[in-house]
């Protein structure tokens, strides 16, 4: 195994379901990558007081979601640091740590809004980004100014949203299928996303 080489795939993870990890696999193959590093943000710039759920669950939920597959580890990087989650600053602490190759996983959504990330060209500079396709997100029509940058990647098309999961879980709704089952479970045992009077 090339342990140079490491891809991040950043995010809220609240939760993490089926198509980050269907997306996450699709990477795997056609990048021919041998490790995925889901990295949830402890605190997202572009989320300011829209995440509720504390880091350590996510966390939590994505060691989880990632123990069933080889490919894929959780990492607390970003958790651990202080201030704001930065891609930018993660992907050079993960350089200093000896790795040559640092891929970035970054949705359709996300590559929208990436000029307002923090060091953005300096990111394309020191990382591979790769930009992976999300229903309802046309990663091609998006006014992206380093497009020649960025790998595009069209993955598996899977409808479901971390969004998506909270209001069913609200709602009282089934998430079955829809996350795998140990996230299922732990949503309810922690009492995750009901919402309270």
């Amino acid at each position: 195994m090339d342990r140079k080489v490491i891809a991040v795939f950043g995010g809220t993870f609240d939760p993490p379901h089926i198509g980050h990890l269907v997306a996450a696999s699709d990477a795997c193959e056609a990048l021919a990558l041998e490790r995925v590093l889901f990295v949830p943000a402890a605190r997202p710039p572009h989320k300011p007081g829209e995440v509720d759920t504390p880091p350590e669950l996510r966390l939590r939920m994505v060691e989880l979601a990632a123990a069933g597959d080889d490919r894929f580890d959780a990492s607390d990087i970003e958790i651990g640091r202080d201030g704001p989650s930065f891609t930018i600053d993660t992907v050079r602490e993960l350089k200093g740590d000896d790795f040559e190759t640092v891929y970035v996983i970054v949705g359709a959504d996300g590559l929208a809004e990436m000029t307002t990330w923090k060091e953005y060209r300096a990111l394309l500079d020191e990382a591979r980004v790769v930009a992976v396709s999300r229903p309802g997100f046309d990663f091609r029509s998006a006014e992206f100014p380093d497009a020649g940058a960025v790998r595009y990647l069209e993955v598996t098309p899977i409808g479901v949203s971390s969004t998506m999961i909270r209001k069913r879980v609200a709602a009282g709704r089934s998430i079955r299928y829809l996350v795998p089952e140990v996230i299922e479970d732990f949503i309810y045992e922690e009492g995750l996303y009901v919402e309270s009077d």
